[in-house]
């Protein structure tokens, strides 16, 4: 498993870069979806490119409030289907399925969301992942 980064969403993304750069961290990707109504920039610090902050930016989005702002970390795994299902086993909910073989959602007892990314290319569809519903918002 590696570490990949951690989304907070923003209401001012280039306040929100400016403060960032104030503590050394530099954008080092973004992507806008026009169908979504998002922008996500990637930030890190130099020399430590690989561990980074996700800037969500909701374009429709008027403030946040009791904590909603922290997004999720991320981690890429080696089998997602594997790793879902000894989770799974040990009776931890998953939910959002990784479905596509690429991507699940799981949350820790104190309800903070982790996603999982399978590394490299998407497994190809497996059950009982292909036909599990999601069981909640992540």
């Amino acid at each position: 498993m590696k570490y990949l980064h951690t989304m907070i969403r923003v209401s001012d993304p280039e306040a929100t870069i400016r403060f960032f750069g104030l503590l050394g961290l530099r954008e080092t990707k973004r992507y806008d979806s026009e169908q979504g109504r998002f922008t996500l920039i990637y930030l890190a610090a130099p020399g430590d490119e690989a561990a980074e902050v996700e800037l969500t930016h909701n374009w429709d989005e008027t403030g946040y409030a009791g904590g909603r702002n922290f997004g999720h970390l991320a981690y890429r795994v080696e089998n997602i289907y594997d790793l879902c299902g000894k989770l799974m086993d040990a009776g931890v909910t998953i939910n959002r399925p990784p479905r596509d073989g690429h991507m699940a959602f799981v949350r820790t007892p104190d309800n903070i969301s982790i996603e999982l990314l399978q590394a490299g290319d998407r497994l190809p569809p497996a059950e009982p992942w292909a036909s599990m519903p999601n069981t909640g918002s992540w």
